[in-house]
């Protein structure tokens, strides 16, 4: 009696095992990367078992795009979107792929004016958002940009038309989605057109709240975030040279805290949660000039410290995991630091340079350096290369995860990687 007794209980386990794996497989399956830098832009994925080392016969798929750009793919239910433009022509791509094979579903095409850009930058440098109903992709200009609404099927839904880019870099924030707002931020520095931040209702395109000023110096390519404290509902956080740091309440486009000069560059990578704590950086002439980390809140709000040293990045957003800044440096140095300090643990150099911005998935960090080698390393508080691998072309862009995959992006191609791979 006693055998069998251990025999159902440990036939009772097995089935548990099993169930356990087929709801992990059930939430891999499901997961989404719906923005810039995946869920809230931190660049975080809890998917498990994708590959640190692979070759070219690894990839489940690997596609040609009709055009190139620096946007980042993003991912729902199973699909893969993403952006890439003709600049000879200047005409844009929005594209919906099958992230099982790579195949092209659908692509929408918009006509774009020439506007002064940075040779480092692209026509299709904003990133797509996607949420349960909807496509949300920005086309800037130089007589007017264009936030488009698509379904999941390629069909119209609405447009708003902005005013023309006028800053002499181009365009390189994103749109976000969140509850039903988009949130853009659209600097300008130059002409007639007012920099602004604003939200539109994500069903309808109605402007919500939006906040103008004259043009300012150093137009900011930061895509914001949200920041949620339980208390007094949802901020949207901006960073830029012109102000700093910046809550402000979803609903109304009120400011509720600000942190001032802490940014005295231009601001290109995006703010960064840590605990209490916000994290941003800014630069200049192609590096990191100040990384402050800053405390908000409705009550007050003022900067804990800041770092003005070489482990400074200036383009890519650092990830925060497990207690510890992760900051990928534009000439490929990658140092791992106190959030509460700014101490820093470690710091190598594993391969080139980078522009793209690294995400963490279960523990290991992926970035793409801007020769188009992707850097492995384990997020730990030593420093660990867990691979190098190359995808054979330029990259300026960041990875995404969804549906058990990692999906690449060089300036030209796409690749996805499941956990076959070694």
């Amino acid at each position: 009696m006693q055998r069998d007794n251990v025999a159902m209980r440990q036939q009772g386990c097995g089935w548990l095992v099993v169930l356990s794996c087929l709801l992990l497989a059930g939430n891999a399956g499901a997961e989404n990367w719906p923005r810039f830098r995946g869920p809230n832009g931190q660049g975080l994925s809890d998917a498990q078992g994708l590959p640190t080392s692979w070759s070219e016969q690894d990839y489940e798929w690997k596609i040609a795009l009709p055009g190139v750009g620096h946007s980042s793919p993003v991912v729902w239910g199973g699909k893969v979107f993403v952006t890439c433009a003709d600049q000879t022509a200047r005409r844009g791509y929005l594209m919906c792929l099958d992230g099982t094979n790579g195949k092209e579903l659908w692509r929408r095409e918009q006509d774009l004016a020439k506007y002064p850009i940075n040779s480092l930058n692209s026509y299709a440098s904003p990133t797509p958002a996607v949420d349960a109903d909807g496509v949300y992709v920005l086309w800037p200009g130089g007589d007017k940009t264009i936030l488009a609404v698509l379904t999941h099927e390629g069909q119209d839904m609405w447009t708003v038309t902005l005013d023309g880019v006028h800053a002499r870099h181009g365009k390189g924030s994103s749109p976000i989605v969140h509850d039903d707002y988009v949130i853009v931020s659209h600097e300008q520095e130059s002409g007639d057109a007012k920099s602004q931040w604003l939200a539109v209702d994500r069903k309808t395109g109605a402007v919500q709240w939006r906040m103008e000023e004259p043009p300012v110096a150093n137009a900011s390519y930061s895509t914001p975030c949200i920041r949620e404290d339980g208390k007094d509902g949802a901020e949207v956080v901006f960073a830029s040279n012109a102000h700093g740091l910046t809550g402000v309440d979803l609903k109304t486009g009120r400011i509720v805290w600000n942190v001032a000069g802490v940014l005295p560059d231009r601001v290109v990578s995006s703010p960064v949660l840590a605990g209490e704590m916000i994290l941003a950086t800014c630069g200049a002439g192609g590096r990191g000039k100040r990384f402050t980390a800053s405390r908000p809140g409705r009550d007050g709000a003022a900067e804990v410290y800041h770092l003005e040293t070489r482990v400074v990045p200036y383009v890519p957003t650092s990830v925060v995991y497990q207690g510890r800044v992760f900051a990928f440096h534009d000439n490929g140095q990658v140092s791992c630091l106190n959030p509460n300090t700014g101490a820093v643990l470690w710091s190598e150099k594993p391969a080139g340079r980078f522009y793209g911005s690294p995400i963490c998935v279960g523990g290991i960090l992926y970035a793409v350096t801007v020769d188009g080698d992707v850097v492995v390393l384990r997020a730990g508080p030593s420093y660990e290369l867990l691979g190098i691998n190359p995808l054979g072309e330029k990259s300026h862009s960041t990875p995404a995860v969804g549906a058990g995959r990692l999906v690449l992006r060089t300036i030209s191609h796409v690749f996805s990687i499941g956990r076959g791979g070694r």
